[in-house]
């Protein structure tokens, strides 16, 4: 009896969300919205960066798979410090 090769492989998932997203949402829906969009432009762009692979995104979350945990660290902290600046102005 032939057994299946079973395919296994290492990912790193990174997943983010924001905080107080309803909160803000009731606030201002139209600015929420405006710099939700803005900020998820700079999140897709450093996990391209980092040779992530975007594989889910509902509401305000987004979730990347990386070959590297390195990579994946890496890019979580580029995003935490760049949406940090922008979040000073």
């Amino acid at each position: 009896m032939a057994v299946d090769a079973v395919q296994r492989r290492m990912a790193a998932i990174l997943a983010a969300d924001v905080v107080g997203y309803s909160r803000l949402m009731g606030k201002d829906e139209a600015v929420t919205l405006a710099t939700l969009k803005a900020y998820r432009e700079v999140i897709d762009g450093l996990i391209a960066n980092r040779v992530g692979r975007i594989f889910g995104s509902a509401g305000d979350s987004v979730i990347a798979e990386f070959a590297s945990p390195v990579e994946a660290v890496r890019c979580a902290t580029e995003i935490q410090l760049e949406i940090g600046k922008r979040n000073a102005d």
